[in-house]
């Protein structure tokens, strides 16, 4: 598995993401930040404690669980019962710009998912996507405004996002199928 992007690559993409959202949002004011369990949300702390350092200010962070809201739940007829984690939205989200946080972009179906989770707990002004991954093949008119590293893979790929957080080390690899 060829590592695409180690722990120095993938920590110098968000502090570039970071400094691109402020930059584009002119500050952090009525920022906030969510990220896609279960990667997005080490990803989206990263980005906050960047933004921290870049403008002072603290961007409050939440965890969003997608689970019930995925397309490919209702074609599962044999198979475990999902697993339901937990949303953890402590702000409103009512009027505020969010940064919404996923380790890959594929097809654009998790993304889907996430932005009608989002609208159940609010209205926001506006949603912006950060990706760290983009790997392309989309199935949704979908498009991140921030991203890590496009990486062009066939279906046949899948692309490895490990963080520190949850798989003790940091890296972006990308394998072939068997």
């Amino acid at each position: 598995m060829p590592v695409v992007m180690d722990a120095d690559r993938i920590s110098r993409a968000l502090v570039r993401i970071a400094h691109e959202i402020v930059e584009r949002n002119r500050g952090v004011e009525n920022l906030a930040i969510v990220g896609v369990r279960s990667r997005g949300v080490p990803l989206a702390r990263r980005i906050a404690a960047a933004l921290k350092s870049i403008s002072g200010d603290d961007v409050p962070v939440g965890a969003l669980d997608i689970t019930l809201y995925r397309d490919d739940l209702m074609r599962q007829t044999v198979g475990p019962q999902p697993l339901v984690r937990r949303t953890e939205i402590p702000f409103s989200l009512d009027d505020r710009v969010i940064i919404l946080v996923d380790d890959v972009l594929f097809t654009g179906r998790t993304t889907r998912a996430a932005l009608d989770a989002l609208v159940d707990f609010g209205r926001p002004k506006a949603i912006q996507l950060v990706v760290l991954v983009d790997r392309g093949h989309r199935e949704l008119p979908i498009k991140a405004d921030y991203v890590g590293k496009n990486i062009p893979t066939s279906r046949r790929e899948n692309v490895h996002v490990r963080l520190s957080d949850t798989d003790g080390t940091d890296e972006v690899s990308v394998e072939s199928e068997a």
